[in-house]
């Protein structure tokens, strides 16, 4: 089945529609109004113009780590990385907290939950919502496209950034 989001599909060679009915079913297990709680909620917890993207095993339905399928370990064990895009949203971390200063982040995560503070609440009650892992990143749309040419790294843009993003 071509629709299939556990279809073994490249998320390159995947329409818009394939890719967010793969997130909808892995991520959200197959609840649509779950998902747009999810980013609506996201939405109004970030500065305005910020883009929503999500990447990761969730876009791939192959884990980073070890090529294993989302969730291999049980529902709700593989996380959501959600990309944050635009300038006003990098202000929220730290200024120690960047790969590149200005232009992508470090993830804020169980692992490091303080570098970005005033989006911690928003991150657990979406981790709340999902049942599941939510990380955080931001970046700059140039480090996106960068990432998705470059390095063939997928992603699903859910939200696109405002015009001064």
């Amino acid at each position: 089945m071509a629709n299939d989001a556990h279809d073994p599909k490249d998320a390159h060679e995947m329409s818009d529609l394939e890719v967010r009915k793969r997130v909808i079913s892995l991520g959200f297990g197959g609840d649509e109004r779950l998902f747009i709680a999810f980013y609506r909620k996201l939405q109004q917890g970030l500065p305005e113009g910020t883009g929503i993207v999500l990447r990761g095993s969730v876009i791939t339905n192959k884990r980073h780590e070890d090529g294993r399928p989302f969730d291999a370990e049980g529902v709700g064990t593989s996380d959501l990385d959600v990309t944050l895009v635009g300038k006003k949203v990098m202000d929220a971390w730290n200024s120690d907290a960047f790969y590149i200063p200005a232009l992508h982040t470090k993830p804020l995560c169980d692992e490091d939950p303080a570098i970005a503070p005033s989006l911690s609440p928003l991150r657990t009650s979406l981790q709340e919502l999902a049942g599941r892992p939510v990380n955080f990143q931001a970046t700059a749309n140039l480090v996106l496209y960068a990432r998705d040419v470059l390095f063939g790294e997928a992603y699903y843009m859910v939200v696109p950034p405002g015009d001064n993003a």
